[in-house]
């Protein structure tokens, strides 16, 4: 019993340590962060190409309406809204042309690309491959459907390609859940807030950005065909984090933009909203496995959990309890500082709750380890190393 006491106390204490430097280390990149963005919001916007907007759509969800419409509503001089779905019949193509009938000034065009090719398991690729082909400018901005943006979202975004060396820019997001959503839920939204932004802050302050985030990204045509094209694309699940990656190797410019925009969380029941968030770690454990390994060490609240069972188990009760509450300080600092340079208006309720989404992050993390196969809209699919996916079962 002795040697198990000594083994939770050290692993909880490296736990501990290794948190505490990753959160002096969000608040720095946070701080960062912070200051670009000031900059960056003061410099005249004079850079404004024709864009193409590519959506790739599949069904609807709670809000999607509302998220389409703020894309006919940029104020921007000339862009195009193209959308693509697999059938005609797709909810959520019928729905984006509801909306454009209401924006007839906006040009817009609604595609079908059928179901994906053999090998080419990543459907949302296989749309933006169909979008690509009928695009008239040379200027792209992806963005997925669960996003919702400002009016100054096209101007703000093509900034960053400005710079002729930069070949693709995209940015974090701040997740937030449907009002009247469910608990977890909002843990799910605040984990998207915080945790990812944190390690893409921490990333890029240390080594620059060697990736790209999905939900939007702004590139010129040509980095598509950079990095292989579509066909090769289409066999990875994390498309998001191959293109940036590939571009960033071929020395070109991969840059993470100032501007805030924010992805619409479902109200789903835990079961599913932790089988979702898992299957994303499963795919970073894939495209990072070094990487995902060292983020273990990351999490607080679970080093916490273990330093109270250790209190609790060796006669130091009061001292396990005050563990686990420096660890639950380590992450209001982290959450408040994130939250509050994404602009959050709810960020003291988001940063209260957040020790809970480290904790179930922590367990994520874990159960990442667990396999291979994932569930993805109905399907089983198999993530393979280096984040191919094998076809479904």
């Amino acid at each position: 019993m002795k040697v198990l006491l000594h083994i939770l106390f050290w692993v909880a204490a490296l736990g501990s340590v290794t948190s505490t430097i990753y959160c002096f280390m969000v608040l720095a990149a946070a701080t960062r962060f912070g200051l670009i963005k000031r900059r960056e919001q003061n410099e005249a916007i004079d850079y404004l190409p024709p864009i193409s907007v590519l959506k790739p759509l599949h069904g609807t969800e709670d809000g999607m309406e509302r998220n389409l419409e703020t894309f006919f509503e940029q104020d921007y001089p000339e862009f195009e809204l193209l959308f693509c779905a697999r059938h005609a019949t797709d909810e959520g193509l019928l729905l984006a042309e509801r909306v454009g009938q209401r924006y007839p000034q906006v040009p817009a065009k609604y595609v079908t690309c059928g179901e994906p090719m053999p090998k080419f398991h990543n459907a949302k690729v296989y749309s933006l491959a169909k979008l690509d082909s009928i695009a008239r400018y040379d200027t792209y901005i992806t963005a997925d459907a669960d996003v919702r943006v400002e009016k100054n979202y096209l101007q703000r975004m093509v900034q960053t390609l400005k710079d002729p060396k930069i070949a693709i820019a995209s940015c974090v997001y701040l997740g937030t859940a449907h009002q009247g959503a469910g608990f977890s839920s909002k843990l799910d939204a605040v984990g998207k807030s915080v945790e990812m932004s944190s390690g893409v802050l921490v990333a890029t302050m240390l080594e620059g950005t060697k990736f790209a985030l999905g939900a939007t990204m702004a590139l010129p045509k040509k980095s598509f065909q950079d990095v292989g094209g579509f066909d090769e694309l289409g066999q990875f699940y994390a498309d998001d984090f191959v293109i940036g990656n590939r571009l960033a190797g071929q020395g070109k410019g991969v840059r993470m933009a100032t501007h805030i925009i924010r992805l619409m969380v479902q109200d789903s029941p835990f079961w599913l909203s932790f089988r979702n968030q898992l299957r994303w770690m499963q795919s970073t454990r894939r495209s990072r496995p070094w990487g995902h390994f060292g983020s273990g060490l990351t999490f607080a609240m679970p080093f916490g959990v273990l330093g109270l069972l250790w209190g609790l188990l060796s006669g130091h009760a009061l001292l396990g309890l005050a563990w686990l509450v420096a660890m639950a300080v380590n992450r209001w600092l982290q959450a408040g500082a994130i939250l509050n340079v994404l602009g959050d208006p709810d960020w003291v309720y988001y940063t209260a709750i957040y020790p809970l989404r480290d904790l179930l992050g922590g367990i994520l993390w874990v159960g990442s380890y667990g396999g291979e196969n994932f569930y993805y809209r109905g399907k089983v699919y198999k993530l393979k190393e280096g984040g191919r996916v094998e076809a479904p079962e």
